[in-house]
């Protein structure tokens, strides 16, 4: 890579970041296309200080966004897409000629992973854990695309938990039920769903042993889509294939999330290829 004076950049804004494979997939992409852009990893505690740095440097293009930030980042931008404005939440920022706008491409990513799995959802009930950005974009493109028969929230967060249900009633008409996240609700509630997508940080590297799902609630009827992508098997996954369920790696999830990315910020079709390429390796 020519690294120059007109080279832009992007990078992955959260905490932690040392687990993200995004430098790798997005830089690999860059150069395929022939992009002079690079892409970085940056740990950020102080959210408002960030974007304001980023705001006063030349050739900032764009970011990712991560945990804990997807939502608390939307006040520093200049716009928000309508999409993500209705989610309420931002995973994309792209920068043009100084002004910052929020999208979300989780949303879709989400929907075209379930799709690649050949998951039904329709008339379907789906449970998510998890009440943070990211399930509040797969929610809403259940809610606005599925044709859900029931919706369950299950998350730690009473007040973003209760918000999120609330929102989504007011968008859609489909039932949206919440509860906290406990082996009792998860008890009440595995038994007669169809699909589990889990949205929180557990079973995230380092910490890869952790679930928030014990395994005798795992049972072949269901579904499971973990998004966390780091490691491409996490114990929620390893435990969902010995109860028989239908497997989705987080893997799917992030590749399509960061193809929308890349096109985003270069206006150009991503080599999803080379990026699919990419990440399939960091796990051989």
């Amino acid at each position: 890579m020519d690294i120059n004076a007109q080279t832009q950049f992007c990078g992955v804004i959260g905490n932690p970041v040392e687990h993200s494979l995004s430098p790798a997939i997005h830089n690999a992409a860059f150069r395929s296309a022939g992009v002079n852009c690079v892409y970085l990893a940056w740990k950020v505690e102080a959210i408002a200080d960030a974007i304001r740095g980023l705001r006063a440097l030349g050739n900032f293009r764009g970011a990712s966004v991560t945990i804990p930030h997807k939502v608390a980042v939307i006040p520093f931008l200049d716009q928000i897409e309508p999409t993500a404005q209705k989610i309420g939440a931002v995973n994309t920022i792209v920068a043009d000629k100084g002004v910052l706008t929020g999208s979300n491409t989780d949303a879709t990513g989400a929907l075209r992973a379930l799709k690649d799995a050949a998951v039904d959802l329709r008339g379907r009930h789906v449970v998510i854990v998890g009440s943070g950005g990211a399930a509040r974009a797969i929610a809403f493109a259940l809610a606005a695309d599925a044709q859900l028969e029931r919706l369950t929230l299950l998350g730690i967060d009473d007040g973003e938990r209760i918000a999120l249900a609330k929102d989504l009633h007011a968008f859609c008409a489909q039932p949206v039920d919440e509860g906290p996240l406990d082996e009792t609700a998860l008890g009440k509630t595995l038994p007669r769903a169809h699909v589990l997508i889990h949205c929180t940080p557990i079973g995230m590297s380092p910490k890869v042993d952790g679930s928030c799902v014990p395994p005798p609630l795992l049972h072949a009827g269901l579904a499971v889509m973990d998004i966390v992508y780091n490691p491409r098997d996490t114990r929620l996954l390893k435990d969902a294939a010995r109860a028989g369920c239908k497997t989705i790696p987080g893997l799917e999830m992030f590749l399509h999330q960061a193809v929308a990315q890349f096109e985003l910020w270069t206006g150009r079709h991503a080599p999803i290829d080379v990026m699919r390429r990419v990440l399939e390796s960091r796990f051989q």
